[in-house]
């Protein structure tokens, strides 16, 4: 069966887009820039698209393998006020963080800039541990994999961590759900599946794409992107400026797809 991701803070879907071209289907999206959701809507005509995190209740969201989040960077980048993780924008992290406390899938991909590691991770590693959430971390740029440019990236892999959900008094997944787990697997929880061959907690999943990057095994990058920076006439330019600045390089994902799906 085809695993499925939801996206929030989609932006233009360029982690969407890694995941699908490692074989993930995009069952979802949450945007609430109008220029965005019409990239979206002409990119990822099958996915079921929501406007706005605070609002989008889990029950309208569908049931997914996995959840993507680059969540607002403006209080946490250099750039920026510096208001950290608990800012106006970037404290929309807290909706993420509900979302993934409810639906609960097999592993989160969170994705934000390096300044996070001063000005929130704790924070961000805190609220998923609430939860019931392991995580590892790795910072990747887009030059990597090949990109003329630096973007230099925190990338957040978290997964259930077993034993946090055993000490909340919870399960490890419900009904006929197969959660990925720390540890011994599922023994002595009634009534849940036991998982096959190694997990994912186990996986090292960002040490893997950092291995394959050093390797140069990822996607080639083209000479020039063919974004007309400067042309007068372009059709909603500084748009589409704005939102290339404010993505990702596919290619990051798509490593981290490709490792993720060989546990899933």
């Amino acid at each position: 069966m085809q695993p499925t991701l939801g996206s929030l803070f989609a932006g233009i879907g360029g982690i969407d887009l890694g995941f699908e071209r490692a074989g993930f289907k995009t069952s979802w999206q949450v945007e609430i820039d109008p220029y965005c959701q019409r990239v979206l809507e002409r990119h990822f005509p099958d996915a079921e698209r929501f406007n706005d995190v605070r609002t989008v209740g889990v029950g309208e969201l569908a049931r997914v393998d996995g959840i993507a989040a680059g969540f607002p960077c403006q209080d946490i980048s250099n750039a920026g006020l510096k208001a950290g993780i608990r800012g106006a924008r970037s404290g929309l992290w807290s909706e993420c963080a509900r979302i993934v406390g409810v639906l609960r899938p097999r592993f989160v991909l969170l994705e934000n800039v390096a300044a996070l590691l001063g000005r929130g991770i704790g924070e961000v590693l805190g609220d998923l541990a609430e939860i019931g959430y392991d995580a590892e971390w790795q910072i990747i740029s887009a030059a990597d994999v090949g990109a003329p440019h630096i973007r230099e990236r925190v990338w957040i892999l978290a997964y259930p961590g077993c034993e946090g959900v055993r000490e909340r008094g919870r399960d490890c997944g419900t009904g006929s759900e197969v959660r990925v787990i720390r540890g011994d697997g599922l023994d002595g929880i009634p009534g849940q599946p036991q998982i096959q061959g190694q997990i994912l907690a186990d996986a090292n999943i960002l040490a893997a794409v950092r291995a394959a990057i050093t390797r140069k095994e990822c996607r080639p990058w083209p000479s020039e992107s063919g974004l007309a920076r400067v042309a007068h006439g372009i059709p909603a330019r500084v748009d589409r400026i704005r939102c290339c600045g404010n993505a990702v390089v596919p290619q990051i994902p798509e490593m981290i797809a490709k490792e993720v799906i060989k546990y899933l």
